[in-house]
């Protein structure tokens, strides 16, 4: 029951702002954060704890891989391609940018969820 009162509330989409610049700003900051480049804590208002924890695991062996061969943490260099999103249900949007690197392209999959009056990452997967 206090869950009910104190825990997360959905939001409607209607309530809340366009998800486009969104999905992009996390999908850059998450190639970021496992490049090594930006810290995991900058988009932690905009993720849930699962998402953070699924992160903080990525990063954790990003960084080690990186330890291991030698290289430094640099800012990736990338374009942003195309961007699909759809609404399953009201309060909820996934999408699937793709990111051209230079030397491979990648598809980065977000789900959005109306939280407490904001859009959360609720899933990002980089793949």
């Amino acid at each position: 029951m206090p869950d009910e009162f104190f825990g997360h509330q959905p939001t409607s989409t209607a309530e809340l702002p366009d998800p486009a610049p969104l999905i992009e700003n996390l999908t850059r900051c998450v190639i970021e954060i496992l490049a090594g480049a930006r810290d995991l804590e900058q988009i932690s208002r905009w993720v849930t704890d699962d998402v953070y924890r699924h992160l903080l695991k990525r990063v954790v062996l990003s960084t080690r891989a990186r330890q291991a061969t030698g290289r430094p943490a640099t800012r990736p260099v990338f374009t942003i391609g195309s961007t699909t999103q759809c609404s399953p249900r009201d309060g909820a949007v996934e999408a699937v940018v793709i990111v051209h690197g230079r030397a491979r392209t990648r598809a980065v999959a977000l789900r959005l969820e109306g939280l407490d009056q904001r859009w959360r990452a609720t899933a990002i997967n980089v793949l």
